[in-house]
């Protein structure tokens, strides 16, 4: 049985430019083809449902970059923020101290974990982290394919939540992880399963729930996440 074409729209100063998807094509490269500006990447809107919703953003730049110990009394700050601790908080309370042992050893690239600062318009407003799934062995064993990137963020700036900025973070990242890691066919990520918006955020940008599982936490408790898995291929290219 032949598939039915999958549908894009990208919304571009109050027009809305739709097409389908060409076979072989990702959902990003079909945006890009139908966007009616050259000057701005096409970002989604969201990609859950069965028409693909992209915009060109002409008042954000999203972006992420390596982190640096100097980012290190922010990352404290954001990790101090109720809305962020909530579902960090097995990592123990944030200190400067706590942090600096947590994150300053893949900053220094002594961990396959690494680091990046999300910024927007030149703020740094949250981070992001990643780590090949294959290099936690004990994480391996629930999670998808051992060679999947594994990520976890945070928009630690409490004035930046609320606004949609999770899923223009994810594709920012989704996007230099997709150079980074050009064999790698899947994106992972495991947020507890209370997490609604983080949940929502990941749909949105193109993951896939699929199965809830324990994971055990650093402080000795167990959390029952959900696995989100992105089709590198289909959705990037």
């Amino acid at each position: 049985m032949a598939q039915h074409p999958e549908h894009v729209v990208v919304h571009d100063r109050g027009r809305e430019l739709a097409g389908v998807v060409h076979a072989g094509e990702s959902w990003a490269a079909a945006a890009r083809r139908m966007a009616a500006s050259r000057h701005a990447e096409p970002v989604p809107l969201d990609l859950s449902g069965e028409v693909k919703h992209f915009a060109v953003d002409h008042d954000w730049v999203v972006t992420v970059r390596a982190m640096t110990r100097g980012d290190l009394p922010a990352v404290t700050r954001w990790r101090q923020e109720q809305h962020v601790h909530k579902w960090w908080a097995s990592d123990g309370e944030a200190t400067a101290e706590t942090v600096a042992a947590k994150y300053g050893p893949s900053i220094d690239g002594m961990t396959p974990t690494r680091m990046w600062v999300v910024e927007v318009n030149g703020r740094s407003v949250g981070f992001v982290q990643d780590y090949r799934i294959g290099d936690y062995p004990d994480y391996a064993l629930l999670g998808p394919d051992p060679a999947a990137i594994g990520v976890d963020y945070a928009i630690g700036d409490p004035v930046w939540t609320g606004r949609g900025l999770g899923v223009r973070v994810l594709w920012a990242w989704m996007l230099r992880a997709h150079k980074r890691f050009p064999t790698s066919e899947q994106f992972f990520a495991a947020p507890d399963h209370r997490n609604a918006a983080s949940l929502r955020i990941l749909a949105k940008a193109g993951f896939t729930e699929g199965l809830w599982f324990d994971e055990p936490q650093e402080d000795g408790s167990v959390d029952t996440v959900v696995g989100c898995t992105l089709d590198v291929r289909r959705v990037l290219g």
